[in-house]
């Protein structure tokens, strides 16, 4: 059986080309091309244009894009559902004569499968996909062994290795994500003890960075190895259901009802949050003012690292971090940081004209990758709630069906162009050694909250007015019990 190959970086400008691809099934009277590129159709149709027949294998983009999005219409279990059915309606419909030709369906059938379970196996965490895709297989096998004569053995055999082969790889990818909830929920729980520890002892924090790491270059690769971690775990159709609506044709509920819509992805966008405010507690807690000054230089330095990497959301979390109001009011100590690599990297994330800086930084990075000849050349992190804003505006900006009840697939094949560069991006495997600590420390260390921020910084440099005064005297009362 062929293998699926890495999934490609890249899709066609125009969409699908009907004329690389004819069949019948593309004569279908629900499908409808502009410049022979597909632009809308009925689910129907579009259903029947992913399941292979004889002659026919559908093209990968249109496998990826239509599983992508399909969920906004209709269940993945529903959808197999549907798969199944028309290869048993295909089997019945073929007579004896056509049994040998319709043996060669199975591993194409297999091969979508496999499509399927690799670049969507969240999707299979539902018992009724786990049992659609054994009823299925199985139905195939039967159908390798229909007819007068029937698939030899050694065919036998090699589908049965290739099911398996499908079966087993699934089920790593759920045991993976499996073990990867309860490590983030290991981490969760030492958190929520290290912070209950610093409410009842505000001046329990006696480790930070400096004293574990302070080599700039190290902290740049330890983040990169939670950034491309959280990455690695976000499936594709997270950026569909986190926006999805529901479709305004099904009168019952919604496609995603029951089901954690985008989890990892908001795992990810809370990564980003925490590491914005442990910044600014590493620099607002330390006590003397060199010591802070050498924090904010370390981090600018950490900053550049990563960009050098093409770690962008790290990136982006730490200039947040020091942009935070409790961090930029210390002047006295601003004063005694040389900030000219810090708006440098300002001027590179810069927001003015929808961050073209950035932009133009993220496609350099993509290049390289393109281009690369070591693992380290390959890593690109986007800055991931621009990444998120775009997808949102896209999908907000077209409706998902025509006037005419069609599915608008031209929205769709831009949705997945976006989706299918970030798959390649998570796919990359991190290059730099872990340090155990370090990552403990980074996912761990205790952050203060908004309001202590606060206190710790008019603590190191007072308030100027009224009402910062007035604010330091309600935060000591709350925080500290103190007047």
């Amino acid at each position: 059986m062929p293998q699926t190959p890495p999934f490609p970086g890249a899709f066609p400008t125009s969409g699908y080309n009907k004329n690389l691809y004819q069949t019948k099934e593309e004569a279908y009277g629900g499908l409808y091309y502009h410049d022979n590129s597909l632009v809308s159709g009925s689910l129907e149709a579009l259903i029947q244009h992913l399941v292979p027949t004889v002659d026919y294998y559908p093209d990968r983009t249109y496998i990826f894009t239509f599983l992508l999005s399909s969920r906004l219409f209709i269940h993945p279990h529903e959808l197999m559902s549907k798969v199944r059915q028309l290869c048993v309606r295909r089997r019945r419909e073929c007579r004896w004569p056509g049994r040998t030709r319709l043996r060669k369906i199975a591993p194409k059938v297999l091969q979508l499968l496999t499509e399927w379970t690799e670049t969507f196996p969240y999707d299979f965490r539902d018992e009724r996909m786990m049992r659609s895709l054994k009823e299925l297989t199985h139905r195939l096998d039967v159908m390798c062994r229909a007819g007068p004569r029937p698939s030899k053995p050694r065919s036998r055999v090699l589908y049965r290795k290739a099911v398996q082969q499908v079966t087993q790889g699934l089920i790593r990818k759920l045991t993976a994500l499996s073990q990867y909830e309860e490590a983030l929920a290991k981490i969760n729980a030492t958190l929520t003890d290290r912070l209950a520890v610093l409410k009842a002892k505000p001046q329990s924090i006696q480790r930070d960075v400096l004293s574990l790491c302070s080599d700039p270059f190290t902290l740049a690769q330890q983040l990169t190895h939670i950034e491309l971690e959280r990455l690695s775990y976000i499936g594709p159709e997270e950026f569909i259901q986190a926006f999805g609506p529901k479709d305004p044709l099904d009168n019952d509920k919604s496609c995603f009802g029951g089901h954690k819509k985008a989890g990892n992805l908001q795992t990810y966008v809370e990564w980003f949050n925490r590491l914005s405010y442990l910044v600014a507690t590493e620099i607002c807690m330390a006590v003397k003012k060199k010591h802070r000054a050498r924090v904010i230089e370390f981090f600018i330095d950490v900053a550049r690292e990563c960009f050098n990497i093409g770690n962008f959301n790290s990136l982006m979390a730490i200039i947040s971090g020091m942009n935070m109001s409790p961090v930029s009011r210390l002047k006295k100590t601003w004063g005694k940081v040389k900030t000219a690599k810090f708006d440098i990297l300002e001027h590179q994330m810069d927001p003015s004209s929808n961050f073209y800086n950035y932009r133009t930084a993220l496609r350099g990075a993509n290049q390289r990758s393109i281009t690369a000849h070591s693992s380290r050349e390959k890593i690109v992190i986007p800055f991931f709630s621009l990444l998120i804003k775009d997808i949102y505006f896209l999908n907000e900006g077209c409706a998902n069906r025509l006037p005419s009840g069609h599915v608008n697939f031209e929205k769709f094949w831009e949705l997945a162009k976006q989706v299918s560069e970030f798959m390649t991006w998570r796919q990359v495997e991190c290059p730099f050694e872990r340090d155990r600590k370090i990552l403990q420390y980074l996912l761990t260390a205790p952050v203060f909250s908004e309001d202590a921020l606060c206190l710790a910084s008019y603590e190191s440099e007072g308030p100027e007015n009224t009402m910062e005064k007035d604010r330091w005297k309600s935060l000591r009362s709350s925080l500290l019990n103190r007047v």
